[in-house]
């Protein structure tokens, strides 16, 4: 199936994820008051909004796919979503993760039952062997955001935004892939075509931003990011065109905009989230979207290794230091 998602096809993963994903909190960025809301999917079970779209694909599967076993690929995120949907539906599962992955959601993945195959490389490098096997071992493939069940059960979280903020006049979304923000798009522009959705990409690793500008595909070259949820070189041709006819805007941020936002977030709503989680909110931070209107970012997932999480935050310390004594 490779058709776009539709709307009727998102209210039903909302209704096959009624028991199985939790609906997370939209919450204020700043107890004084602003614009900026969170939609705070790190507390998604299994940490992140993974599991909306590894379970209704999962669900979707014939029993003789399901037999099969199901293979993926992914950096943490999906691999524990499909992991944990795997587990619940009684399915084998194996998981293709680049060798670079964070160590939690390597044990997160395993600790749910799954198979774990770590490939040298990069992301794109794992959804190569993880194809390959799919053809050697006859498992059934889950992509993580090239799909159409994949993408209907991410955007139910556009469905509850609207539900839970009706008054939203932005919504920012991380962007690897573009799974996520293609299921928020389909939904919010379906229901309410003024709400502005924006993606946010790191600098380092901007394929969807680089595609959106010249109306196709691209794929870019490696670089190093601590937001490795979106630690993607190629979109996918499903995401692509939904973005490419829904979304408003792709915007990317730095680094160490990310490393601001991480700790931010944690400072002033207790929320610890990973690197790509973490873009919405510095897209807001570091102006570049309209601060002006009323805005839900989505922190998509809060997987981060604590030693990572000390590095970040003592950077970002020691600029803030450094800023204060030049200014």
């Amino acid at each position: 199936m490779n058709t776009l998602p539709t709307l009727q096809m998102i209210r039903d993963a909302a209704v096959v994820l009624h028991d199985v994903a939790r609906q997370t909190p939209v919450i204020p960025f700043d107890r004084q008051g602003g614009n900026l809301f969170i939609k705070a999917e790190n507390l998604q079970n299994t940490g992140s909004f993974k599991i909306r779209g590894a379970y209704n694909k999962l669900n979707s599967l014939t029993a003789e796919e399901a037999s099969r076993g199901v293979i993926a690929c992914s950096a943490g995120n999906h691999a524990q979503g499909v992991a944990f949907s795997a587990m619940q539906l009684k399915t084998h599962a194996v998981i293709c993760m680049p060798d670079y992955a964070p160590v939690m959601k390597v044990e997160g993945t395993r600790s749910y039952g799954a198979e774990v195959v770590l490939v040298p490389g990069n992301y794109d490098d794992s959804a190569r062997e993880a194809e390959r096997l799919a053809k050697e071992k006859g498992y059934t493939f889950a992509h993580p955001f090239d799909d159409p069940f994949v993408i209907a059960g991410q955007g139910t979280i556009g469905l509850e935004i609207l539900t839970q903020m009706p008054e939203v006049q932005q919504i920012v979304v991380p962007v690897g892939g573009g799974g996520l923000i293609s299921g928020v798009a389909i939904a919010v522009k379906s229901l309410r075509p003024e709400i502005r959705v924006i993606g946010v990409q790191t600098l380092n690793v901007p394929s969807m931003y680089a595609s959106f500008g010249l109306s196709k595909v691209e794929t870019l070259q490696d670089n190093a990011t601590i937001a490795d949820g979106i630690h993607v070189l190629t979109p996918g041709d499903l995401t692509f065109e939904i973005v490419d006819k829904y979304v408003d805007d792709i915007v990317t941020v730095r680094e160490d905009e990310i490393e601001a936002a991480i700790t931010t977030l944690l400072e002033r709503t207790k929320l610890v989230a990973e690197g790509a989680g973490a873009t919405s909110a510095a897209a807001y931070m570091f102006d570049r979207i309209d601060t002006s209107l009323r805005t839900v970012a989505i922190v998509s997932g809060g997987n981060i290794d604590i030693s990572a999480l000390e590095h970040i935050i003592a950077r970002e310390l020691k600029r803030r230091e450094n800023d204060s004594f030049s200014a």
